[in-house]
């Protein structure tokens, strides 16, 4: 599990590599270092992802990961992981060619000038006699609102009184219809129906329902089936993050973001809590508005986070966005200590711990 009691005890200093194993500082980026897949279906889609977040203040560089055993593949998501940014490890359990228990060590290599090397663990069990086709539900992308299916075919080869009894899921995103199966020699064969209901939020979907069956031991009555999808909200904002950069202290910055919708809209109020920021758009009924941002930074210097809510008229449709700004007193000053500060940076055998009071 992630090392959620460093977090808290983490403060700003530095600590230095001989002082503990590679792998130890490593380690503690992992969100887990071990995965239970679980008994599966052949077939299936199963894949999960080890979350890697930077504590530290130096950039890291994962070079690559390698299997102990083809039952699983890997991949990096995001090689150059910056301070408080995550890149994930990616383990596909490889279901359409394995059956049967097994289980990997996923090796992960940081380059160079902090090497370190950390293992992970997957494991888990692959069902010959129960195939799941397609292997995952997957939705791919979805309007807001929209309400889609998909048809996924469940078999089984082996006993004659086999049967799935239910199919559950832990939320309301979904709704499930199973037929009653058809029989011939010794092999069964259900529909299922899942559909995505039209009140899921926008953003990816990832979830699971669950197979239940009559199999006589616990831990092979219950086979997870992968639910996945994008859910593409009606109003979007571009950029999502609106990045001022340096400003100085009492001078006011105006960007603009673009404001689309699937249909003609317009937008009623942009609000961002408090005075810090003012907004200039139009009452006309569109697709496509600009909407004007300027802040008003003020004496206090430091960085800015703030987030913005557009209103529109479109019944519980709107969209949200964040800027981010460094307030300085004086810009040419700031630049002068950032050299300072680069000049000063420690040794490459000294890796600093990020302060992690903002996390």
């Amino acid at each position: 599990m992630l090392r959620v009691g460093i977090l808290n005890l983490l403060v700003l200093g530095s600590f230095v590599l001989g002082q503990a194993s590679a792998q130890e500082w490593a380690e503690k980026m992992f969100n887990t270092l071990e995965h239970d897949f679980g008994t599966v279906a052949r077939g299936a889609e199963t894949v999960y992802k080890f979350e890697i977040t930077n504590l530290y203040k130096q950039p890291m560089k994962i070079l690559g990961v390698r299997s102990s055993c083809g039952c699983t593949s890997p991949s990096i998501e995001n090689k150059v992981i910056n301070t408080y940014e995550k890149a994930y490890l990616v383990a596909k359990f490889n279901t359409h060619t394995f059956v049967g228990r097994h289980g990997a060590t996923l090796t992960v290599s940081f380059g160079a000038p902090y090497s370190a090397e950390v293992q992970v663990r997957v494991h888990g069990n692959i069902r010959g006699d129960v195939v799941f086709s397609p292997g995952a539900v997957e939705f791919g992308k979805v309007d807001e609102g929209e309400i889609k299916e998909q048809r996924i075919s469940v078999s089984y080869a082996g006993r004659d009184d086999w049967k799935i009894v239910d199919v559950t899921n832990d939320n309301d995103h979904f709704e499930v219809e199973l037929d009653g199966g058809t029989r011939t020699a010794g092999k069964v064969t259900y529909g299922l129906v899942v559909r995505m209901k039209d009140s899921v939020s926008s953003g990816f979907v990832k979830d699971q329902l669950t197979v239940v069956t009559n199999d006589a031991r616990a831990e092979s009555q219950r086979i997870p089936l992968f639910v996945s999808g994008h859910v593409v909200p009606e109003i979007s904002v571009t950029p999502e993050t609106l990045v001022l950069g340096t400003v100085k202290a009492g001078e006011p910055v105006t960007k603009k973001v673009v404001v689309r919708g699937k249909k003609p809209f317009k937008i009623l109020d942009v609000n961002c809590g408090d005075n810090c920021f003012t907004f200039q758009t139009d009452d006309e009924s569109k697709e496509l508005h600009l909407v004007e941002i300027t802040y008003r930074p003020g004496d206090q210097p430091g960085p800015v986070k703030v987030p913005v809510t557009i209103t529109t008229d479109r019944p519980n449709r709107g969209a949200a966005l964040t800027v981010s700004a460094e307030v300085v007193a004086d810009p040419a000053a700031a630049e002068s200590q950032a050299e300072a500060n680069n000049q000063s940076k420690v040794s490459k055998d000294t890796l600093q711990v990020a302060d992690t009071t903002g996390i």
